[in-house]
């Protein structure tokens, strides 16, 4: 059993994965977002500042749920947040195209590639070996 300290109230309750927020203050960040949501369909372009100022919510939690790919900028605004990667500012989830594509790339050419074979594969060690009487 894994017990933690609640990071938004400090309570303790019996933790399931990583979470690290107790039922109660999960259920209310849950509302929150979709305070948020409905805040968003009313104003499309609003930014992260009137967001946060308007709904009483951290810019930090509106980038979290950005990052989780929960909110998208619209395409037509000028925000956006950075990828981790390169820097290039984006709309939506952790990555830019160009660097999903790339560790996709890379990820697979890693589980392609063959394994090495030794040089000296009839090469046999005759000290170690079992013996059998």
């Amino acid at each position: 059993m894994n017990v933690l300290n609640c990071k938004g109230c400090g309570r303790l309750f019996n933790a399931v994965a990583t979470e690290r927020l107790c039922p109660e203050c999960r259920k209310k960040l849950d509302e929150k977002f979709q305070e948020v949501k409905e805040y968003l369909e009313e104003h499309p372009n609003a930014g992260m500042n009137d967001i946060s100022r308007d709904c009483d919510v951290s810019v930090g939690q509106i980038k979290r749920w950005i990052r989780e790919e929960r909110l998208t900028f619209s395409e037509n605004s000028i925000e956006g947040i950075e990828c981790e990667n390169c820097g290039k500012l984006i709309k939506t989830g952790r990555f830019c195209d160009a660097c999903k594509a790339k560790i996709s790339n890379n990820l697979m050419s890693t589980i392609n590639k063959e394994p090495q074979r030794k040089s000296n594969d009839n090469y046999r060690d005759t000290t170690n070996r079992m013996r059998y009487l």
